[in-house]
């Protein structure tokens, strides 16, 4: 079902429609090297199979999970024998800098014209010299009646589908767990149908989809597209203090060929969410397996991200300072922007000094202890505590030491 031509492609009609950029560089014969930037299964890979089928050159394509400087190297050797040569590279931010540069001279001699695919910002995932080298296009989330369209158009044209008597009365539980993305959508059309076979007609609903997926969701979901609900229970398994399930769901990650900055990213988030100052090493950790995964890649960086995430699972927890700050955001939203007080405002001009700012304000560091009694929050809200330690060990210490410079102030 993956369109041959630009005119058969669901959706990015600011791309490929009449007059658009890209399809008048289509048109022109004239293809720079380029960026396809969007989430999964909007047409990245087909807009590249078009541009080689349209212009008919050498297709080369190259994942950046399984693929190496090695690998890029033979291609580019290739291509030095044709009269041009498209190469593709799906998720090339995938690729470190190293494997990035390799790719440099040949796009710059025009060598091959590059399309890497992306579903991260380029900005940050693609080196600079290389980005300057390309034009970068974004994709959009495919729409849902182009989504339908796209259905319709299996079952007429799939040999398989066309075989069979489909009544699809209902769609919105196909789109909704596919979530936009065209290649999930029609993979899980194909099981539904699949499953329902021996009906006549089959019928699908929205009732008989959620049946399907619920039973079958591995088989559509073998190469790591069950995204969420892995990384949701990675993170419950971790905020369980269980490091058995907390590195069973990373090592299912792992061979999805999730990415590893996506995975090291939500360990930062849960060091500071779900642990905080229970155990503010978590957090130093965590952004240290961040910043060690940037710079060694898989396959080493698994045992990284396992050292993190079996640290975190055992380490004590608290959520004291995620509960503090969602409170004072909810605070802030509530009672709308309340008055500083005068005291511990700024009083950079003379003027704002005789207005009274700053008047009063006690210097921590003149007082015993470094410690001075004043109030900080506005006069609406004083004696609110928004952030109360939890019971951990280091948390209790916490919570004596704000007693004994607020004593009932706050309640610790």
């Amino acid at each position: 079902m993956r369109p041959e031509r630009l005119e058969d492609l669901a959706g990015q009609q600011h791309l490929t429609g009449d007059g658009s950029i890209l399809r008048k560089a289509i048109e022109s014969g004239r293809i720079p090297s380029m960026i396809l930037w969007g989430p999964p299964g909007t047409g990245k890979t087909t807009i590249a199979h078009i541009i080689a089928h349209t212009l008919s050159v050498p297709f080369f394509q190259l994942s950046a999970i399984s693929a190496g400087v090695k690998e890029v190297r033979e291609v580019i050797a290739q291509a030095q024998k044709l009269t041009g040569a498209v190469l593709f590279i799906d998720e090339i931010h995938r690729f470190n800098k190293s494997q990035q540069d390799a790719l440099l001279g040949a796009v710059e001699k025009g060598t091959i014209t590059l399309i890497g695919a992306t579903t991260e910002n380029p900005s940050f995932e693609v080196n600079s010299a290389l980005l300057s080298r390309c034009q970068v296009y974004v994709l959009k989330s495919i729409a849902p009646d182009d989504l339908v369209t796209l259905l319709r158009q299996a079952m007429e044209r799939d040999e398989w589908l066309k075989g069979r008597s489909i009544d699809l009365q209902e769609t919105e539980a196909l789109l909704t767990i596919s979530g936009g993305d065209a290649r999930k959508l029609l993979n899980l059309f194909e099981l539904v149908v699949d499953a329902l076979s021996a009906d006549t007609p089959i019928v699908i609903t929205d009732a008989a989809v959620m049946e399907v997926a619920q039973q079958r969701i591995a088989l559509y979901d073998k190469s790591g597209e069950q995204h969420y609900d892995i990384i949701s229970a990675f993170i419950k398994s971790m905020r369980g203090s269980d490091p058995n399930g907390a590195i069973y769901w990373l090592a299912r990650m792992v061979e999805g060929g999730e990415d590893v900055k996506f995975i090291a990213r939500r360990m930062v988030i849960f060091a500071s969410e779900d642990i905080g100052n229970a155990n503010p090493t978590a957090l130093v950790l965590a952004n240290a397996c961040f910043d060690a995964v940037n710079k060694i890649g898989y396959p080493e960086s698994r045992i990284i991200l396992a050292q993190c995430c079996t640290y975190l699972a055992s380490s004590h927890k608290s959520n004291a300072s995620y509960m503090a700050i969602e409170d004072a955001i909810w605070t802030v939203q509530e009672k709308g922007d309340l008055p500083v007080p005068l005291h511990v405002r700024n009083a950079p001009t003379g003027l704002m000094k005789r207005m009274g700012y700053g008047k009063g304000y006690k210097y921590a560091h003149d007082f015993e202890g470094n410690f001075a009694d004043q109030e900080f929050l506005p006069e609406e809200i004083k004696g609110t505590a928004f952030y109360m330690p939890g019971k951990t060990p280091r948390e209790e210490e916490l919570r004596k030491y704000l007693k004994s410079r607020w004593q009932e102030k706050y309640g610790y």
